[in-house]
């Protein structure tokens, strides 16, 4: 397929992967993988902080959010961003609304109020919360569970990229968490390979990786 034919078929979700491939936001290596924190060996890594230096990408991130609140969740009353990389996604998305905002900190202070929840709690009631990225689930579930636990509703849960972790589906599904991303692993694969930034060999090693991350080692 021509590149011509192939932008004019690009869905929503593949202008997201282009936009963060395009400011280098996201890294492919097969050949020498990543390694997160949890130790899991990665093919992938994904840096949302990185659009925050360009504008124009910015300003698209920040829009497309906007919608997927506006449209996913339109009785939508706060916007409540994940420390920290939630946060300036979140406020931007606020502030397109025009609604509340607050943060949650992944520890509370050790001074002062002592507080876990950043604004005032009693405006957040019936909050979307804003994430950079999705990946196993758990430290956007635990702001949840913080959330409610200070008498919040949650209506649901907005993200920039997911990775489409089997096991974070269903920890939101049983939570009871509904979740839109802007766009996701296999989308950015599909046009990473039509790009040419990874080798059409590569596919089903990558594929793997999402199957069972916790086992997988790269390209030997």
């Amino acid at each position: 397929m021509q590149p011509f034919q192939y932008l004019r078929l690009m869905t929503d979700k593949m202008l997201t992967a282009e936009k963060l491939l395009q400011v280098g936001a996201v890294k492919l290596r097969t050949h020498e993988p990543f390694t997160w924190a949890s130790g899991w060996r990665s093919p992938i890594y994904c840096d949302n902080r990185k659009v925050l230096s360009y504008p124009y990408v910015r300003d698209y991130i920040k829009s497309e959010l906007a919608n997927l609140v506006f449209q996913g969740f339109p009785d939508a009353r706060s916007i409540t961003g994940v420390a920290t990389a939630g946060v300036p996604w979140g406020s931007m998305v606020a502030d397109q609304l025009k609604l509340p905002f607050g943060y949650v900190r992944s520890k509370a202070k050790d001074h002062g109020l002592r507080n876990r929840i950043e604004g005032d709690a009693q405006v957040l009631n019936g909050t979307v919360v804003v994430e950079d990225l999705i990946s196993t689930g758990m430290s956007s579930l635990e702001v949840v569970d913080v959330l409610r636990a200070e008498g919040v509703e949650v209506l649901g849960l907005v993200s920039i990229f997911n990775y489409g972790f089997e096991l974070a589906q269903r920890r939101f599904t049983e939570a009871g968490v509904t979740v839109s991303s802007l766009t996701d692993y296999s989308t950015l694969i599909e046009l990473a390979q039509h790009k040419g930034l990874v080798p059409s060999g590569d596919n089903e090693l990558l594929l793997k990786w999402r199957e069972s991350p916790h086992t997988w080692v790269g390209k030997l």
